[in-house]
């Protein structure tokens, strides 16, 4: 994996903590080395640093060759086979609407029409499990081998729980979500 690059082109007003701490968790699945952190703004740069590389700079204006985009819209599915022509992988830094309003298209794809675009499911995941799916691919597993959960709910105490309605992989037979995120939610939801 070491000379694939798996680049997160910011697409939120704000960089949120939620986004954040899905980007530690890119940064952690992948390594710092292989993430990039694009249309980052100047007063956010600091906080991303240490999970990856860290650009104002959209992907939008980059002539990057060898490059894909992660669209659910793409009639193309990525395979182990076909991405292994693909240095960079370009995914849409989103937080996720429910249902889908297929801002991947609308805000990335549209822009870079001459980059191919493929889709890992029609099923919405949170950027972080996309990209666990695309590592998951270009190592040699399809994704018919891959096991998903959607609608993965985290307890928030006795009473309360929270439904988040994506797809997960399942990792050590647990839906792929990071600790922090989970803290996150916990703590936002107390009542």
């Amino acid at each position: 994996m070491q000379d694939k690059i798996f680049i997160i082109e910011h697409l939120e007003p704000e960089l949120f903590d939620w986004c954040i701490i899905e980007y530690q968790h890119i940064s952690k699945i992948l390594g710092k080395k292989n993430v990039w952190f694009t249309n980052i703004k100047k007063e956010d740069e600091k906080k991303l640093k240490a999970f990856g590389k860290v650009s104002n700079e959209s992907i939008k204006s980059m002539k990057l060759q060898n490059a894909c985009i992660l669209d659910p819209e793409s009639s193309e599915e990525l395979t182990s086979k076909n991405s292994q022509q693909y240095i960079y992988f370009i995914f849409g830094g989103i937080l996720g609407d429910y249902p889908p309003k297929k801002r991947t298209a609308e805000e990335l794809s549209s822009f870079l029409p001459n980059i191919k675009r493929f889709n890992i499911g029609k099923e919405q995941m949170s950027t972080d499990n996309a990209v666990y799916t695309v590592k998951k691919i270009i190592e040699g597993k399809n994704l018919s081998e891959l096991k998903f959960q959607d609608n993965a709910e985290i307890k928030i105490n006795e009473v309360l729980t929270t439904q988040l309605p994506y797809r997960y992989n399942i990792v050590n037979k647990k839906p792929l979500i990071s600790s922090e995120l989970i803290k996150f939610i916990k703590n936002r939801d107390k009542i």
